[in-house]
């Protein structure tokens, strides 16, 4: 009785020292570390990873049955992608003509005298949109400008009421408009109504509207009409409501100006 605790005692002690060896053995196995130091978190993760998604029959090397991870770095994906090419912007080129029909007085008291240009706008999209409206950048060239006025003018370009109105002269000019805009709408349909502004300089071969006048006058020019689609590159401009204006802004004493209202007519080429 007394020889049985301890023996029971020794004989659990036993039993336990017996079955760590087993336990460590069946890690082994089951994870494939043996023993000796310890092996990082990173590669118990890694060699559990491996044997988690290999094949049932132990093989780890089928391709099929592990999964492939490619890593990409952003060199590679720049190195694959092709640059997109800039889009051109929108361009039009017009040739037209102005034919005036009367006179506003407006900016300026000048009346009875009319004006015809011909020439060539240019028109690029370059400022987006505004109010639903396409926003172009417009210049424009008159190689001929001909004024059609009164021969006995006052100081201010009017006719002098005491001499024939039908005795006239036509005094050839030349004109540039460097700064102007356009706002068109329905840029994409077959009909398009605008409206466009734009500004610059005229000269004469001689002083206009009256000799107390100067050669060069600044320019104001304003614009409502439509353009018709005719083809893909082909359109016409029908402007019938415009006005362009013309005065030396006091550069002299004296600052005569006129005001005519105009149709403006072309053929437009979009490129």
């Amino acid at each position: 009785m007394r020889l049985r605790k301890p023996c029971l005692l020794l004989l659990l002690f036993t039993c336990l020292f017996a079955a760590q060896p087993g336990q460590s053995q069946q890690l082994i196995a089951q994870t494939g570390i043996a023993d000796g130091p310890a092996a990082p978190a990173t590669e118990v993760a890694q060699t559990t990873m491996v044997r988690e998604f290999s094949s049932p029959s132990g093989s780890s090397s089928d391709e099929t049955a592990l999964p492939r991870f490619e890593a990409s770095t952003g060199m590679d994906a720049l190195a694959g992608s092709e640059p997109q090419p800039r889009q051109k912007p929108a361009q039009e080129l017009i040739v037209e003509g102005l034919m005036s029909y009367g006179n506003y007085r407006i900016f300026a008291s000048g009346y009875d005298e009319k004006l015809f240009t011909a020439g060539v706008e240019y028109d690029r999209h370059s400022w987006g949109y505004f109010l639903k409206a396409q926003v172009d950048y417009v210049a424009e060239f008159l190689p001929f400008i001909l004024l059609d006025k009164p021969l006995h003018t006052d100081i201010y370009g009017n006719p002098v009421p005491k001499k024939d109105k039908n005795i006239r002269e036509y005094v050839p000019g030349i004109g540039i408009s460097p700064i102007g805009f356009r706002l068109q709408w329905r840029s994409k349909k077959a009909i398009k109504p605008y409206m466009e502004a734009k500004g610059g300089m005229i000269g004469f071969t001689k002083k206009v509207p009256s000799t107390e006048a100067t050669y060069e006058n600044f320019s104001l020019q304003s614009a409502a009409g439509v353009q018709v689609k005719m083809t893909d590159r082909w359109g016409l401009r029908l402007g019938l409501f415009s006005d362009f204006h013309f005065s030396n802004d006091f550069i002299v004493p004296v600052d005569p100006g006129l005001d005519v209202m105009n149709a403006n007519l072309g053929v437009s080429y979009h490129f």
